[in-house]
């Protein structure tokens, strides 16, 4: 029988991770889950905020997963979930809840080195017919350290006035305006901009034959 490919979908609607994926040469399509994903957390997860990022990157993917297969599909599939926290003495900074909120982000970051962690977590199916299934799942968080530069009150207004802030975890984003608020950073960049595509495709190289 001939092997068919695995169909990649990406369980995020995130333009950077989308882009990050094309790169690395990637097929893949896009896919969300047609009810909001609960991303509330518990204090003592968010404690341990790889494990918290693991834990939504996992329901972000789940939720595409059970979708497909209450379509009973066939074939090959893999599903890429991701979440992307901020983490600043034990602190995760999520996205802003409006500009007040943006605003203390980047003051509490101003002058400062932070971790971004981004968690991904990656579903198989295997269906070689419609009520033949195995699914099984892995998830792994990477971490890197960015570090800013002291900035001042006109700066950090100046910056929110560009319009980035709102949908980013930290309230800025590395691979856009918010690179200049940026001192340098350790780690892999892909990981802070939302999704470590080397370290995925190291341990799923099957991924980019796809």
């Amino acid at each position: 029988m001939e092997e068919r490919p695995i169909q990649v979908i990406l369980a995020s609607s995130s333009p950077r991770r989308r882009d990050l994926l094309r790169e690395a040469g990637v097929t893949f399509t896009v896919r969300t889950p047609a009810a909001a994903v609960d991303e509330h957390l518990e204090p003592d997860q968010l404690a341990m905020p790889a494990e918290a990022a693991k834990k939504l990157a996992e329901r972000k993917a789940g939720a595409v997963m059970q979708e497909l297969l209450a379509e009973k599909p066939t074939g090959m599939f893999a599903v890429i979930g991701a979440d992307t926290m901020v983490v600043k003495d034990g602190a995760v900074f999520g996205k802003p809840r409006n500009l007040d909120d943006a605003k203390r982000m980047l003051r509490a970051l101003s002058g400062c080195t932070h971790q971004v962690v981004t968690a991904v977590s990656v579903w198989l199916l295997a269906a070689p017919e419609a009520e033949e299934v195995s699914m099984g799942y892995r998830t792994f968080a990477d971490a890197s350290n960015v570090t800013f530069r002291a900035l001042t009150d006109d700066e950090i207004a100046a910056y929110l006035r560009c319009g980035e802030s709102f949908d980013k975890a930290g309230a800025y984003a590395i691979q856009g305006e918010g690179r200049a608020l940026v001192e340098g950073y350790e780690g892999s960049l892909d990981t802070i901009i939302g999704l470590p595509v080397e370290r995925l495709l190291r341990e799923f190289p099957d991924l980019k034959g796809a």
